[in-house]
């Protein structure tokens, strides 16, 4: 292996790049799209869920049951005609739960007699259920305590503190993964097209026919993408800030390290999807399933990774995107030390290594006898 081959091919890979002017597009333009995209359209927390109330009671404790249930802005009150039917707005899709107050409610509570509250929930979204089903219970209880309805003192209060967000904003936890999800996408499409258009524009039997070798060429090409890739996470990362108020808060060198081997797992994983296509179309396909699939639904983005169930969650063990949401929610939220941040570039180092080496196995089977 000669440093000097490895060289004058990652230059002439970005002259390539730079010449590409909707390559550049791919690399600059969309990534910054779908940062904006998953950052203002991704919202996790249910809010303003609409709730049907049917109140058959006309005391005043009833109308204030009903104000509290919808002051903590998780519910809002849905607008429906038919106020005789209870279930209708399940039904139509106007309200994903009806409350209905009993006849009599406010008489006995004052009596200190049970009034029992109906709830009916639409399950279908278990998430907005659990939502919903919390919700009430909670309010209810704030209810009893606040007008002295419970049957016994409260002998244990818990006092609640939010701990790394307190002002619980979402792009605190939307952002730094759509970080990591995008910086995994785009630099791993752009290595697989580089690869696959050599195959299909036929240049790969040139560089088969000079001195350089499966492995020479496997490393020119990333070290030009890896470099592509970082100024594409420079742009990102400081977007990011600006746009949805994240900073910097734990271990920046252990984070940087990280970065730079993930952008060569990105790269590495691209080249050798790449070297098995026949033609680019093919490698964005296969890029979109094995890339951004697994990376958007098994790296912890959007649902827990305890949530993930076997075997899928084997996936998930060796997948580089899981490893680097966990990096970027720590860098820019949480702020752990660095000790408890060293398995992430150990993990990443690894999958790049193997990567790589099966990359440039692909290409030595491929190269013609000599």
């Amino acid at each position: 292996m000669k440093l000097g081959r490895i060289y004058a091919q990652a230059i002439k890979e970005i002259a390539q790049f730079r010449r590409d002017k909707l390559t550049v597009a791919l690399a600059f333009g969309l990534p910054v799209l779908a940062l904006l995209l998953y950052g203002y359209a991704t919202r996790l927390e249910s809010k303003d869920i609409p709730v049907a109330v049917q109140n058959y009671d006309s005391g005043a404790l009833s109308r204030e049951y009903v104000d509290t249930i919808f002051a903590n802005g998780q519910l809002t009150p849905a607008r429906w005609g038919n106020r005789a039917d209870s279930i209708g707005p399940l039904d139509l899709g106007l309200a994903k739960a009806t409350i209905i107050v009993p006849p009599e409610f406010s008489r006995h509570l004052k009596q200190g007699l049970p009034a029992p509250v109906a709830v009916v929930i639409d399950a279908t979204d278990v998430n907005n259920a659990r939502v919903i089903k919390n919700s009430v219970l909670a309010t209810t209880k704030y209810f009893c305590r606040t007008h002295d309805l419970g049957t016994s003192p409260n002998l244990i209060s818990a006092q609640l503190r939010l701990w790394f967000n307190p002002g619980r904003k979402e792009a605190q936890y939307v952002a730094p993964g759509a970080v990591a999800v995008i910086l995994w996408i785009f630099p791993c499409l752009l290595a697989a097209l580089a690869m696959a258009r050599e195959n299909e524009q036929g240049t790969m039997l040139q560089l088969y026919a000079s001195s350089l070798s499966s492995f020479e060429l496997v490393m020119g090409k990333a070290s030009a993408y890896v470099a592509i890739a970082l100024a594409m996470s420079v742009l990102l990362i400081v977007l990011a800030i600006v746009l949805f108020g994240i900073s910097i808060v734990g271990d920046f060198p252990i984070f940087l390290l990280s970065l730079v081997l993930y952008e060569n797992c990105a790269i590495a994983f691209g080249l050798m999807v790449g070297a098995k296509s026949s033609t680019q179309s093919v490698a964005v396909q296969a890029v979109a399933t094995a890339g951004f699939t697994t990376a958007l639904l098994l790296s912890g983005f959007i649902y827990p990774l305890r949530n993930i169930t076997f075997p899928l969650s084997l996936i998930s063990t060796i997948l580089p995107a899981r490893y680097f949401v966990e990096s970027c929610r720590d860098v820019f939220v949480r702020g752990s030390d660095a000790a408890s941040q060293l398995f992430i570039p150990v993990a990443l180092g690894l999958f790049a290594f193997v990567v790589l080496l099966r990359a440039a196995g692909l290409l030595k089977k491929m190269q013609l006898p000599g």
